[in-house]
C-alpha cells in the first residue's frame, strides 16, 4: 500500500508562531472535551496563543519558543507524541511558502505487492488500469472541495490529498477536511505528523512546475493555507497502521479540523471555497455502485504532485485480512500523493457524497483501494464535529 514518502525541504523558521492545536482522539470518549480557545488577532495583525493552550502544550513537554525555532524537527521516539490525545500542531506562519510547498512532493508511501492472491476474505479480480485524467483548470470550478495536505515527518516534508466535508454541528460553515489516517499519523511505528496544513485548490490554474517557481503564493493557494487545529483518526490505525503491506488500511481515514493561517476572516473553510461534500457512512454494496470517482494530487513518478487528477471506475472488492472490513478497489494510474483524496459516488439520497478515500495501491500504479466507511469512521467524524459545535 502506498502512503507518501517525504522529501526534505528547507524552510524559513523566522515566521511568527500562531494558533496551536490541542489533543485529538479517534473515539468519542473525549468528545466532550472542549478545544482550547481560538487564537485572537489584535490590531497589529499578529496572532497570540491563549494561555490555556500554552499550559496544555507545556504538559506535553513542548516549549513554544523552542518549537518555533526548530524543536519540531526532533523526532526522537520518546518525544514523538503518538497517543490520540497528544496531537499538537502549532501554526508557524509562512512555513508553507511557495517553494516549500512545491518541494514537498513525496508521499508517505504504503505499497502492497501487485499479487494479492493469497489474501483472505472477499477479493474480486484486479481491475484493469484506468488512466488518470487531468482536472480542467481552474480546479475550483470543477472540484472545489479538493485540495492538498502538507506535513512534516522524520524524513522531511510530505504530501497527501484531502476533501472539504460538511460539518453536522455547523451547517454551511464547516472547517472539516477528510483524508487518510496515514496522512496525519505514522501508525504503530510512530506518532502524529507535524505542521499539518490544507491548501484547497492548490495550483488552481494547473501551471507547470517551472512556472510555479515564479508564481506568487496568492495564486498557488488562492483560498489560503488552513492549519489543522485538531486531527482525529481511528484507534485501529494508531495501533495497527504500517508504512507498507496494508496493515490497518481498512481503517485508514482521518478528519482534520482547520483554521486559517493568518487568523480568522469571519468565514469558514466551506464558505471560503463555496462547497463541502456530505459523507455517506452507509454507501451501497459494491455490486450496486455503478461508478466511483477518486480525486487527488499524485506525486510519485510519472507525476510531480503539482496538478489535480481524477479516475472514475466501477469498484470491486479487496480484502487484506478476513478479520477486517472489505475495501473498495478501482482501476487508477494515480500514484502516491493521491493518498487521502476523496472517492465520490451517489449517496443514499441520490446526490454526490464522499464514500471513501485513497488508502493503498500497488508498487506499480494500476489500481487504488479505499476503506468502507462504517460506524468507526462515523464515530471519528462525529467526534470532531461535536468538539467544535457552535464555534
Amino acid at each position: 500500500m502506498r502512503p507518501i514518502r517525504p522529501t526534505l525541504a528547507v524552510a524559513s523558521m523566522a515566521a511568527a508562531l500562531a494558533l496551536a492545536a490541542t489533543g485529538c482522539g479517534p473515539s468519542e470518549d473525549n468528545a466532550g472535551d472542549k478545544p482550547s480557545a481560538p487564537a485572537s488577532q489584535p490590531a497589529d495583525g499578529k496572532i497570540t496563543i491563549p494561555d490555556d493552550l500554552k499550559d496544555r502544550l507545556k504538559e506535553r513537554g513542548i516549549d513554544l519558543d523552542k518549537w518555533k525555532n526548530g524543536e519540531w524537527k526532533n523526532w526522537d521516539k520518546d518525544t514523538w507524541l503518538r497517543e490520540a490525545q497528544d496531537f499538537v500542531n502549532p501554526i508557524i506562519e509562512d512555513l508553507w511558502d511557495p517553494d516549500r510547498m512545491r518541494d514537498a512532493d513525496k508521499p508517505p508511501e504504503k505499497p502492497v505487492d501487485n499479487d494479492i492472491s493469497g489474501d483472505e476474505g472477499v477479493t474480486d479480480p484486479a481491475p484493469d488500469p484506468v488512466d488518470a485524467q487531468a482536472v480542467k483548470a481552474p480546479y475550483h470550478a470543477n472540484a472545489a472541495e479538493a485540495g492538498k495536505v502538507f506535513f512534516d515527518g522524520p524524513q522531511g516534508s510530505m504530501v497527501c490529498s484531502a476533501t472539504v466535508v460538511k460539518d453536522p454541528a455547523n451547517p454551511g460553515k464547516s472547517n472539516m477536511v477528510w483524508t487518510a489516517g496515514h496522512c496525519v499519523h505514522a501508525g504503530k511505528s510512530g506518532g502524529w505528523y507535524r505542521n499539518i496544513a490544507f491548501v484547497p485548490s492548490y495550483n488552481d490554474g494547473a501551471k507547470e512546475t517551472a512556472e510555479l517557481e515564479k508564481t506568487p503564493k496568492e495564486e498557488i493557494a488562492p483560498y489560503g493555507v488552513w492549519w489543522g487545529d485538531w486531527a482525529q483518526t481511528s484507534d485501529q490505525w494508531i495501533s495497527q497502521g504500517a508504512a507498507t503491506g496494508g496493515q490497518g488500511a481498512a481503517y485508514d481515514y482521518a478528519v482534520i479540523h482547520v483554521t486559517p493561517e493568518k487568523g480568522s476572516t469571519g468565514k469558514s473553510l466551506e464558505e471560503t471555497v463555496g462547497s463541502a461534500l456530505p459523507v455517506d457512512f452507509s454507501a451501497p454494496a459494491v455490486p450496486e455502485i455503478e461508478s466511483m470517482t477518486a480525486t487527488g494530487y499524485p506525486a510519485a513518478p510519472p507525476y510531480d504532485g503539482q496538478k489535480l487528477f481524477q479516475c472514475a471506475d466501477k469498484p470491486g472488492r479487496l480484502s487484506l485480512n478476513a478479520e477486517e472490513p472489505t475495501m473498495y478497489r478501482i482501476g487508477c494510474t494515480m500514484t502516491g500523493g493521491s493518498s487521502g483524496g476523496g472517492w465520490v459516488a451517489q449517496g443514499q439520497d441520490g446526490k454526490p457524497a464522499l464514500v471513501s478515500n485513497t488508502s493503498i495501491g500497488p508498487v506499480t500504479a494500476g489500481w487504488l483501494a479505499g476503506p468502507r466507511l462504517g460506524k468507526e469512521a462515523e464515530g471519528v467524524y462525529n467526534a470532531v464535529s461535536k468538539k467544535f459545535a457552535g464555534q
